[in-house]
């Protein structure tokens, strides 16, 4: 089973495709920054949003049993789920 999870932050593309035979990968932008390998009931992936004159700090935590989960974090402010109305 796969499962892509997507968000624009700060005019980056943040995608993480979780799969179950392949593992977890994180790109920014359509580059690679993370990767798990294989099976795993909790994940987590790091990476980094990068400009000229700052990196911020990409976690993403990736979980469940019979429903994948995925929560994002750019410096450590959760951005997805975005559960504002």
């Amino acid at each position: 089973m796969k499962k892509t999870f997507e968000v624009i932050h700060d005019g980056y593309h943040i995608q993480v495709v979780n799969n179950w035979f392949t593992g977890e990968k994180l790109y920014v932008n359509g580059q690679l920054q993370d990767e798990n390998l294989g099976l795993a009931i909790r994940a987590v992936l790091n990476g980094e949003l990068k400009s000229n004159d700052d990196r911020k700090s990409i976690k993403v935590a990736l979980g469940g049993f019979l429903k994948n989960n995925c929560r994002i974090f750019v410096e450590k402010n959760l951005i997805y789920p975005n559960n504002k109305k």
